[in-house]
């Protein structure tokens, strides 16, 4: 019995502790049971409240190894677990509700109204942690990973920046915790901590070895130094120019040499001619060079910026790097290194500056850089403007993505699009006119391409413009001695001589045969006329002269021969559809002369109804026929000495309609010799400057600009855009006079012929991934989806919008014209590199992992075929040495490619 009391006494013992345990057991699965039901009474609410939304969208749920590969950059266990044994639905953006914090707010998981988003997630927050506060503490981590991670998730989610879109990746959450880790560890006061990019600093020093090796060789002018040493020069000596680009470049170059003793003394005469001892070779090439070794660099951080990874983006300044046609065009004083680095850094300024909190200082800097970058590339080159359109399309796409932003009020968006409308619009505005301020006030001597200009502006040069003095009156009046210069376009002025049209031109139609008027583009004597009111027989001024007002009718006379102007039904010897215009001739033949002409003062608003010179803009119309006297513009036969045909126009709204009284004085005789020996001995060298505002100046030689690039002439070495992607002619540059060494603008063929088959095949795989898509099969990640359509975005718009409008440009093209675009397909071709290789390591599993190590290898080999391809053809970019005929020879890769040799040998 007492053996059997112990056995019963020890059982009754051990029963007591089992039930104790069961007792634990039970409430710990009721405490479960009661969280379980609290979240599941959650949930249910959560969708009651989204059932009820207007803008509900459909939403499929993805399998669990879709859901893993979305989040790759996960530790494996926890990403595995969550995303195998997660019941929650799928957000809008891919990723699961647990472990993302969406902020669409079109997505079930959000409240349908805006306002109402914060509100319940701060209910629901703090109905979480009142759950949470009421389990015991002894409770383990391991049982309940879940609401650890998606307290992570939300802390994470609540320290994002506002302006930033949510992709649903928790990487995000983990990369703001740790810099917000960082930046809560207190740093002691006045320490700067200092990072370097060796990648950065090896592209640099690279880049700069090869542009600046024999930088002044050779020491001759090669080819468009020959008009940008021109200007450069001009500035020094203070001469106003005409250049059909913003001056930004050639200032900045102007700048560095009058700092190295340049004074502006040497003519640039032809390409190929030697320069002075005195002239600074090094320092004029210095920028072009160190703005081509800076474009290494920048290429890589804007990969980087664009979220490729190092090597990808260490890639692409390499290829910058072994370029040639980078290499040439950076060596020289030319302008597109200028315009490639400053668009470059500019679009990577952007994309950091998306990634920025609103309002904070880093959004700040990065954004007025990229203003101001995206600004010197246009005030360098006009077609640096297309970059800042780029980033118009960047900024527009991302402002879209932010309406889908739950946490953003109506307030903050305008704030994110006012911001953006001042910091990419504002800031470049600025700098361009500040560029233009500055060139006004250097350029405030009278030069060689002053006629160019209109008289006003001629008339504000120091030195300038022919007879137009302080002295000259101003108001118009019968006996008013005028030349009437064309204000818009080409610059002439009314002409005529003594030589007559031909009884019949070439057509077999009969002329007048009266006295011959055009448009001549020099200054000549026979330019002037003499204003005559019709009912007065003299032409002196009197005491009080009798001012011409807007709408009176005068007679002009050819101040040389005497003989008024006239217009009559008679087809022009051009442009048979207008009138003829003469100076009449009186043969007697029942032909009398139609001499009046209404004056129609254009500006009259500003200038008032007096007709005034120099600013004063006045239409003619024939009083007979009521047509206006025209420039046409056609050029006469060796009958008319080659002048430009004035024609009268019944169309009288027309630009080339305009004209403008510039050289201006009173007739003080009545005997014609006495006056025709005035008009010959006339003082054609002005004593003062009149005064023109800024703004003024600033609308009229904008206008020049737009409309002189029209009229380049065609060249020998010219391309069309269609050429360009395969490099099927290239530039001659520069030859030596006493072998067949020159410098011949070409690319790398190689990276060329790749970078031309990478935008292929990324359209090809956009358009493969846009139709899988439609049918819900996603062959890559969320994550690199995203990337996908960022670099389509950047880079393949960007080359697209650098390249298409050349075919609609009418005007001679060249190369060199094609290097934007260049850049961005070149960034492009490293991206789709990046993707192969990612999709290779995706779906290559087993024994497809050597197809992963070929792929490596042959990029590796293709690297070296690009490096040998650069140092065969680098004699043609430094033409630092002498070549034979038969090494020119061999470089000819392409028939297209004229070469040139010396003593007229043919390549075949």
């Amino acid at each position: 019995m007492y053996n059997n009391n112990n056995d019963g006494g020890g059982g009754g013992s051990a029963n007591g502790n089992t039930m104790q345990q069961r007792r634990k057991t039970t409430t710990r699965s009721r405490s479960k049971q009661q969280q379980q039901q609290q979240c599941t009474s959650e949930n249910v609410i959560e969708k009651n409240q989204t059932n009820g939304a207007q803008n509900e969208r459909l939403h499929f749920r993805g399998s669990s190894k879709d859901s893993a590969l979305s989040t790759p950059l996960l530790p494996r266990s926890r990403s595995t677990t969550s995303a195998i044994n997660s019941p929650s639905p799928l957000c809008c953006n891919g990723g699961l509700s647990i472990l993302n914090c969406c902020r669409d707010v079109n997505c079930h998981l959000n409240a349908p109204l805006r306002g109402s988003v914060e509100s319940s997630r701060s209910r629901r927050s703090e109905s979480r942690q009142s759950s949470l506060t009421a389990t015991p503490t002894t409770t383990p981590k391991q049982a309940s990973p879940s609401p650890t991670i998606s307290e992570r998730s939300r802390s994470c989610s609540g320290s994002r920046s506002r302006s930033c879109s949510c992709d649903g990746r928790l990487v995000d959450c983990h990369k703001h915790s740790a810099a917000a880790a960082a930046a809560s560890t207190a740093a002691p006061q006045f320490t700067v901590n200092l990072s370097i990019d060796l990648f950065s600093w090896t592209l640099f020093l690279l880049a700069f070895c090869t542009r600046f090796y024999k930088l002044a060789t050779p020491p001759h002018i090669v080819f468009d130094e020959l008009h940008y040493g021109k200007y450069i020069a001009h500035y020094m000596r203070n001469i106003f120019f005409f250049d059909q680009h913003p001056p930004l470049g050639k200032q900045l170059i102007a700048g560095l040499v009058s700092l190295a003793g340049y004074d502006g003394n040497y003519t640039f005469s032809r390409i190929g001619a030697a320069y002075a001892p005195d002239v600074p070779i090094f320092w004029f090439r210095f920028i072009p060079a160190l703005c081509g070794s800076l474009l290494a660099p920048a290429v890589y951080r804007l990969l980087l910026e664009a979220r490729l990874h190092r090597w990808a983006a260490a890639l692409g300044g390499l290829l910058v790097i072994l370029d040639n046609s980078l290499l040439t065009q950076s060596r020289f004083v030319l302008m597109e290194s200028m315009l490639l680095l400053a668009s470059t850094l500019g679009i990577a300024c952007l994309l950091r500056f998306q990634r920025c909190r609103l309002g904070s200082l880093q959004w700040l800097c990065n954004g007025s850089a990229a203003g101001v970058l995206l600004a010197c590339a246009g005030a360098v080159k006009y077609i640096g403007f297309l970059a800042l359109a780029l980033a118009g399309y960047l900024l527009c796409r991302h402002l879209w993505q932010l309406l889908y932003d739950a946490s953003l009020t109506n307030r903050q968006l305008w704030m994110h699009a006012l911001s953006r409308l001042l910091l990419f619009v504002g800031i470049p505005i600025a700098v361009y006119i500040g560029v233009f301020y500055v060139h006004f006030r250097t350029l405030h001597r009278a030069g060689p391409h002053d006629s160019i200009m209109t008289s006003a502006f001629q008339a504000s040069l120091e030195g300038g413009l022919a007879s137009i003095t302080s002295g000259q009156p101003l108001a118009v009046v019968h006996g008013s001695q005028i030349t009437l210069r064309h204000t818009h376009g080409r610059t002439c002025w009314l002409h005529s001589h003594a030589a007559v049209y031909p009884v019949r031109y070439k057509d077999k139609r009969g002329s007048s045969h009266q006295q011959q008027v055009t448009c001549y583009s020099f200054k000549d004597v026979n330019n002037w006329w003499i204003v005559k009111r019709p009912e007065r027989d003299d032409l002196v001024v009197g005491e009080q002269p009798d001012v011409i007002q807007h709408g009176d009718v005068i007679q002009l006379v050819h101040g040389i021969t005497s003989r008024a102007l006239n217009s009559h039904d008679v087809a022009a010897p051009m442009t048979p559809q207008c009138q003829e215009v003469s100076c009449y001739i009186d043969y007697e033949i029942k032909m009398a002369g139609e001499l009046l002409w209404r004056v129609e003062i254009l500006n009259r608003n500003s200038e008032g109804d007096s007709w005034h010179a120099i600013k004063s803009e006045i239409r003619l119309v024939h009083e007979s026929t009521g047509a206006a006297l025209k420039f046409s513009g056609r050029q006469l036969p060796d009958w008319g000495f080659n002048q430009h045909e004035v024609v009268a126009d019944r169309d009288q709204v027309h630009e080339d309609a305009i004209w403008n009284v510039e050289e201006h004085r009173y007739t003080k005789t009545q005997d014609q010799r006495e006056r025709e020996r005035q008009l010959l001995s006339a003082e054609m060298i002005p004593t003062k400057r009149t005064k023109l505002s800024f703004w003024a100046k600033l609308l009229e030689l904008q206008t020049k600009m737009f409309w002189h690039g029209k009229h380049l002439q065609a060249h020998m070495y010219s391309s069309l855009p269609h050429e360009w992607p395969l490099m099927d002619k290239g530039i001659a540059y520069w030859l030596d006079s006493q072998s067949s060494a020159q410098i011949y603008l070409l690319g790398n063929v190689l990276i060329w012929y790749t970078a031309s088959a990478g935008i292929l095949v990324y359209a090809a795989l956009l358009a493969f991934y846009a139709v899988r898509r439609r049918r819900l099969c996603f062959d890559v990640s969320q994550h690199e989806w995203q990337r996908f359509l960022m670099a389509g975005d950047t880079f393949f718009v960007g080359y697209m919008m650098h390249y298409l409008p050349y075919y609609f440009v009418d005007r001679t093209l060249f190369l060199h014209n094609y290097l934007p675009a260049f850049v961005f397909k070149l960034l492009l071709l490293c991206f789709v590199v990046e993707h192969l290789d990612y999709l290779l390591r995706r779906h290559c599993s087993g024994r497809g992992v050597h197809l992963v190590r070929v792929y490596r290898v042959a990029l590796l080999l293709w690297l070296l075929a690009v490096g040998s391809v650069f140092v065969k053809f680098l004699p043609l970019s430094y033409g630092a040495r002498k070549m034979t005929i038969e090494e020119v020879r061999r470089l000819r890769w392409k028939d297209t490619w004229d070469f040139i040799l010396q003593k007229n040998y043919a390549l075949n």
